[in-house]
């Protein structure tokens, strides 16, 4: 079973979900999952309702990310 891999392309800024194959070369099955991924942060982000602090691999901040609801 491969390995599921969320990325950026660095062409259209969509981001995508799927299976890599040799490495670094995406599999039949990748598919855009840009929405989904933006909600799935903005609802964990609500749920935990502090900002979401991504870090390098050494600890590093590198992104703060916080979500504030709309009120429509």
């Amino acid at each position: 079973m491969s390995k599921l891999k969320v990325a950026i392309s660095p062409l259209t800024g969509d981001i995508y979900a799927g299976s890599v194959i040799k490495g670094s070369l995406w599999g039949k099955n990748k598919t855009n999952v840009t929405m989904d991924a933006i909600c799935a942060v903005a609802e964990h982000g609500l749920k935990f309702g502090e900002p979401i602090v991504v870090s390098d691999g050494e600890g590093n901040g590198i992104y703060k990310i916080t979500v504030e609801k709309l009120d429509t």
